[in-house]
């Protein structure tokens, strides 16, 4: 098994940078970069594309390229849902109006805010 991945974006080796250069004398050409495979399995940050992708914008190159796609792999034909249950709480709230003179009131009136207190993740 190879060590190395090659950028999975296929318009990598478009992009002018000097690290793309390969070749001698007039043979030179622009190649796709080449991705150390690195084990990340307890690496915090770690998303699971760095081992496939340069960087992030050839990643989100290739999702826009292929996202109908990826989407059918496993396509959500109806909503999620979580449990969950709220509280309602009265509060006095304030607003300001323009009057007639020119001066701004301050008006208070009742509302009612909804807070989720609690999330059933079974």
């Amino acid at each position: 098994m190879s060590s190395y991945n090659w950028c999975h974006n296929p318009k990598c080796h478009t992009y002018q940078t000097t690290d793309r250069i390969r070749g001698s004398g007039d043979n030179k050409v622009l190649r796709t970069r080449r991705i150390k495979i690195t084990d990340y399995q307890n690496a915090y940050y770690y998303q699971g594309w760095e081992n496939h992708f340069c960087r992030v914008a050839c990643f989100f190159a290739y999702v826009k390229l292929h996202v109908d796609r990826i989407v059918a792999i496993a396509p959500v034909r109806e909503p999620s849902e979580t449990p969950i249950k709220i509280e309602k709480e009265k509060y006095e709230s304030y607003r300001y109006k323009h009057d007639n003179n020119g001066d701004y009131q301050r008006v208070s009136f009742q509302s009612t805010r909804t807070k989720i207190i609690g999330v059933n993740n079974d």
